[in-house]
């Protein structure tokens, strides 16, 4: 039986969802979207690539040199965000979307993330697991310089999951309860 989810008095409600990669933001984000049928913002630099006409390789490669581009992506997802009932899953969806209902946290450690990706992606595990980690540094240090934000303190969230403890629709469930908790959803 599908669960039907309302959303009292015509509210719009916002839920945001962040974590690093391989912590499962994206599918959580959309499962969460899809049960509660709300919508799933998720403006990347793809999204941005196809909006300007540059490849996705270019806006990358001036996103090195260039902060307009990140600011551009998170920007936008948090205007998006502002009108409409939605999950914003991104890295910084905790952080930007100040007004956020319900703010998330799914983290995992290393090796889980590592695995999860070279599940998704293919390719040797060791490299993975050096990419990961120095990527994670490298998006810690670009989010302290663009926005002064600790991305490893997320103790202000409404929830704090591990990953790597539940499925995925094990988490969007907590979640759920976390949002019948506060009145935001209730069953249809």
């Amino acid at each position: 039986m599908i669960m039907k989810y309302i959303i009292p008095d015509d509210r719009k409600i916002r839920i945001a969802i962040s974590g690093r990669s391989g912590c499962g933001n994206t599918t959580v984000s959309k499962l969460l979207a899809e049960t509660l049928g709300i919508e799933m913002i998720n403006f990347t630099f793809r999204s941005l690539a196809a909006e300007t006409g540059l490849s996705l390789a270019e806006i990358i490669e001036k996103a090195k040199t260039d902060d307009s581009f990140d600011k551009a992506v998170d920007t936008r997802q948090v205007e998006m965000a502002s009108k409409v009932s939605c999950v914003l899953g991104s890295r910084l969806a905790i952080w930007m979307l100040k007004e956020a209902d319900l703010k998330v946290y799914l983290y995992a450690d290393d090796d889980v993330r590592a695995e999860r990706i070279f599940k998704r992606e293919g390719g040797s595990l060791d490299e993975i697991k050096s990419f990961t980690k120095m990527r994670d540094t490298q998006d810690s240090a670009r989010y302290k310089a663009l926005y002064d934000i600790d991305n490893g303190n997320y103790s202000f969230c409404d929830l704090i999951i591990d990953t790597a403890k539940y499925t995925p629709d094990q988490i969007v469930d907590q979640i759920i309860a976390k949002l019948k908790e506060s009145g935001l959803v209730r069953l249809g």
